[in-house]
């Protein structure tokens, strides 16, 4: 092991070890430890910049902009209310339905647009029934990533993992949506024992927010027709980015300027919407993963996966599922989706079969969930409620995305087995 590989393992487990203890701010530890590889010599500012994914950067922004102007119009406060008043005001009601909405809405808005429209809503929420907003933010994380996994613009790695294999939203939906539909119900099942004692709402506030006409609620009409007009060319922007040549992050800046020149707003105000640690926190987390690229960390991990498994199918889609759950929640599941595509291109070609593909993609899209760094939605969802006051540690967020991985994980084990190596 050369100095060079010593010298950037301790700079990746320093940082990550800032970032789970929360000795500093994740969004400093992440930027340090990104700079600490370019100055370290690791990698080069022009290899560690490459590895920033802008496109992801400006999608997060865009979105950010959007959801900021739309919520003056008052249209989160009345979907609260209608979603109140359809639960009943029950916390674990509310709980369900809240995350069923995120799930669904990732499969086809994708996860990040979804947190980024649902954030506001669920504090909303919170603060009207009484009741804190962590079980329901730290629900919401895991639907929407569970949710997402279903389709091919669900969540960032699909779109990856479906251009380099050549699978399409078809395929997707065949292989995933029954999985994700399957894992959606068992953890809403499960949802009830994890947050027992925190699903409680105040008697007075629940009933004071049920009888709230949510018409009332409406501040700018003609801003909310506008919104939602542009909201929805926006999305179908999203659906359609692919036959018309362009990248999600360009549609969402295009839904954003657009609704700023109709809205006639002052930059100044709507750029103050944006949640700027969460941006920089990922470009520090890209750079530092192009160290850990760099000194050759994922390609030994491919190695060893060959090693271990001799290149059989079977042993290689299980060990493939796990590895990249794991590693998904330590260093975010879009950086390691795109390092990881050339390893499992290169073991899939001697079989026929797509497994090792699907492998990948539940593999990525379920460790997301197991720390609070390990996807994109967690990352802003977690920012929106810091923001509010309500900040969600590192290890209060461990304690339900782990067991909800390790359960998702072995659920997918066995449904990887069933479907396409019996």
């Amino acid at each position: 092991m050369t100095l060079e590989v010593v010298v950037g393992l301790l700079v990746f487990l320093i940082t990550y070890a800032l970032i789970a203890t929360e000795r500093v701010h994740k969004t400093i530890a992440a930027m340090a430890g990104g700079v600490a590889m370019v100055l370290l010599g690791i990698v080069s500012q022009e290899e560690a910049f490459e590895e920033i994914d802008f496109n992801v950067i400006f999608l997060l922004a865009g979105m950010m902009i959007l959801a900021g102007i739309i919520r003056r119009t008052g249209v989160f406060g009345w979907v609260a209310v209608r979603a109140a008043r359809f639960a009943g005001g029950d916390g674990y009601r509310v709980l369900v339905v809240m995350s069923v909405i995120t799930a669904v809405a990732s499969a086809f808005l994708d996860n990040v647009t979804t947190v980024v429209l649902i954030g506001p809503i669920t504090l909303f929420l919170a603060a009207r029934l009484g009741m804190s907003p962590f079980p329901l933010i730290v629900s919401e994380i895991l639907a929407s990533n569970i949710g997402g996994a279903s389709t091919l613009i669900g969540d960032p790695p699909n779109i990856l993992i479906g251009s380099a294999a050549g699978l399409d939203f078809v395929a997707f939906l065949v292989h995933m949506a029954p999985l994700s539909a399957i894992l959606l119900i068992l953890y809403l099942v499960a949802a009830r024992w994890l947050f027992r004692g925190q699903l409680d709402t105040d008697p007075e506030l629940r009933a004071s927010l049920l009888a709230l006409d949510e018409r009332g609620m409406i501040d700018d009409p003609r801003l909310l027709r506008s919104s939602l007009i542009v909201l929805g060319l926006t999305l179908l922007g999203f659906l359609l980015h692919g036959p018309l040549g362009y990248e999600p992050a360009t549609v969402a800046l295009a839904g954003a300027v657009a609704l700023m020149l109709i809205a006639h707003e002052d930059p100044h105000e709507v750029l103050r919407e944006v949640e700027w640690p969460t941006l920089f926190f990922f470009i520090g987390l890209f750079m530092l993963v192009a160290g850990v690229i760099e000194i050759g960390v994922i390609d030994a991990v491919a190695d060893a996966i060959v090693a271990l498994t001799g290149g059989a199918l079977a042993s290689t889609s299980i060990l493939v599922l796990w590895v990249s759950a794991v590693l998904s929640g330590v260093i975010d599941n879009i950086p390691y989706t795109a390092t990881m595509i050339p390893v499992v291109d290169q073991l899939a070609g001697g079989h026929e079969s797509d497994v090792l593909w699907w492998a990948l993609a539940i593999g990525a899209d379920m460790g997301g969930n197991a720390t609070i760094i390990g996807a994109s939605a967690n990352v802003i969802l977690a920012a929106m409620a810091e923001r509010e006051g309500h900040p969600i540690s590192f290890g209060a967020f461990l304690r339900y995305g782990l067991p909800v991985t390790l359960g998702t994980i072995l659920v997918s084990t066995a449904y990887i087995w069933l479907r396409y190596l019996l």
